[in-house]
């Protein structure tokens, strides 16, 4: 390794994606590659679908050990963003027009099938645009490639007679894999059928490795001659893999962790036709409300666009940023979380020196590039927004804005973007999860003495100007005066009883951004509700006592 490479600070920090730079370092290290030789990334996509949230996550992810690895090493990278056009339709999705004209072209390329949206030359096609723009919409740098045209346009060639070279060395590390009728007929060469068009699954009769060539027999008893070159055949999927990885010299790639045995299986099969299987990082998959594995075919889960729908894609950043070695759930309930994370980062960042390693662990760090501006954060988190939209029952921004500005008098839209952004967001999370889950309870005995008198020590500072430190302080000092056996009892009882809610913010901002008379009458109107009178209401109400 070049002695750039070599003196790199041991201070660097401990974040998984220069973990994953590293074993990236060590992997290009072996190789022997000269020190301007970039480093290529891959990142890949199954066009017969439309680009998802896990899309998002392993290109953003991939990403940000390309970024970690050039900081490490000062070397370049490249990003391919692979598309396996060439695969065959094995059936028809559920979220597509025109399915009928699909089925029609079951078991074709994906690339030689007609568009269903008609807008573009091919079901491929189309997917490959949405794909770009999916991508290009976040900002992502990358090179996009289809398998479609490194198969048709000879990028492959040299890799196929290869393949042909070592075949039955390849079906002996697949034939154990596979099922007795399946392993009686594998081959990891899939030659297309001249005239239907078909991707065929068929018992090689017999290979030329010299000429280039396989000889097979159709269902109908026909039997061909097919050229593996140009476009003529395609390769089983993990054989397609590795010959990718051959034939490119990709040097990392992550994967789910459904893809553990064929990561292995590739890794084999790279080895065999001569070169090195990438580096690359296992990552957990996404599940859902209930704990499930995220499915495209189910729908259960979150796409992109609803995430985008309640907040700022920095938020999604963060949210594919934390512990990809951990399975996570993604539903509804986490975005405001993640959004609020990213906040705290970006803050974090701004009391970090620039030259200080522990800036090189802060998500936000990766999430922007390494150049986090100031318009990036936002002086209010996203979870006091949704408390403010919650007891303001807001319904557009400006009744937001109202109070932010009482708050803080020079916050605008124009000088604090991101929380203009949050705003938005704000109002359409509150709309959709907040107020059809909204559920108040009547304080029990004791609860009702401390809030009352939390009530009459805040109109003792309806005139006076109050910082939320002072706030919060009294909201404490109640806690305690009223013998709550925990503190988070009494905040519990803020949440519950005054904002319909299991959580809640740092209850001395809120009420410095609701206002002091407005959370009097908050509380007031809480007081008129009935007292709880069970028997655990009174057995509070006696140990309180």
């Amino acid at each position: 390794m070049p002695e750039q490479n070599r003196n790199v600070p041991n201070s660097l920090p401990k974040a998984w994606p220069f973990d994953e730079a590293r074993k990236l370092a060590a992997h290009v290290e072996k190789k022997g590659a000269p020190a301007d030789a970039p480093a290529l990334l891959e990142t890949g996509y199954g066009p017969s679908g439309l680009p998802h949230i896990g899309t998002f996550g392993e290109v953003a992810r991939t990403s940000w050990v390309r970024q970690a690895y050039t900081r490490l090493t000062g070397r370049p990278t490249r990003l391919l963003a692979f598309s396996d056009d060439m695969d065959a339709l094995r059936k028809v999705p559920d979220n597509v027009p025109n399915g009928d004209m699909l089925r029609g072209h079951l078991g074709k390329p994906l690339s030689r099938i007609p568009d269903p949206f008609g807008t573009h030359e091919s079901f491929a096609a189309h997917n490959n645009a949405r794909l770009r723009a999916f991508l290009d919409g976040f900002g992502f740098a990358y090179e996009f490639a289809s398998s479609t045209d490194y198969y048709t346009g000879g990028r492959f060639d040299a890799a196929l007679r290869r393949v042909l070279e070592v075949h039955d060395e390849i079906v002996a590390v697949i034939a154990p894999t596979l099922g007795p009728d399946r392993r009686a007929t594998y081959s990891p060469v899939l030659p297309i059928h001249p005239r239907t068009g078909h991707v065929m699954q068929v018992r090689m009769d017999a290979i030329d490795a010299a000429a280039g060539t396989v000889r097979w027999t159709d269902d109908a008893g026909e039997t061909f001659e097919t050229p593996v070159t140009g476009g003529h055949a395609k390769m089983q999927w993990k054989a397609d893999w590795a010959m990718r990885w051959y034939a490119l010299g990709v040097d990392y790639e992550m994967s789910g962790k459904d893809l553990i045995d064929s990561v292995k299986l590739s890794g084999r099969i790279c080895r065999i036709l001569g070169g090195e299987p990438p580096a690359g990082l296992t990552y957990e998959l996404f599940l859902d409300e209930n704990g499930q594995k995220i499915s495209k075919s189910k729908g259960n889960g979150i796409s992109v666009e609803e995430w985008l729908r309640y907040a700022p894609p920095e938020s999604l950043g963060q949210y594919m940023f934390n512990a990809p070695q951990r399975a996570k759930r993604l539903f509804f309930d986490v975005i405001p979380k993640a959004a609020d994370e990213y906040l705290a980062n970006v803050a974090r960042a701004g009391e970090t020196p620039a030259d200080d390693a522990a800036l090189l662990a802060n998500p936000a760090w990766f999430i922007h590039g390494g150049a986090i501006g100031a318009d990036d954060g936002s002086p209010l988190s996203f979870g006091m927004l949704l408390n403010l939209a919650s007891v303001a029952n807001a319904e557009t921004a400006d009744v937001l804005w109202k109070f932010i500005r009482r708050y803080d008098a020079a916050a605008s839209p124009e000088t604090c973007p991101m929380l203009a952004r949050l705003v938005e967001h704000a109002v359409v999370y509150y709309a959709d999860f907040v107020r059809p889950a909204k559920t108040y309870r009547a304080p029990a005995p004791h609860e009702r003495t401390a809030l009352a008198d939390l009530a009459e020590s805040l109109r003792g500072l309806e005139d006076a100007p109050t910082d939320p430190d002072t706030l919060q302080n009294l909201v404490f000092e109640i806690g305690k005066r009223h013998g709550f056996a925990a503190l988070r009892d009494w905040f519990g009882c803020l949440y519950e009883v005054l904002l319909g809610q299991k959580e809640g913010p740092r209850f001395g901002i809120f009420i410095g951004l609701y206002g002091v008379s407005e959370t009097v009458a908050l509380i007031e109107t809480a007081l008129i509700r009935a007292p709880a009178a069970d028997a655990d209401a009174d057995a509070s109400d006696d140990a309180a006592g």
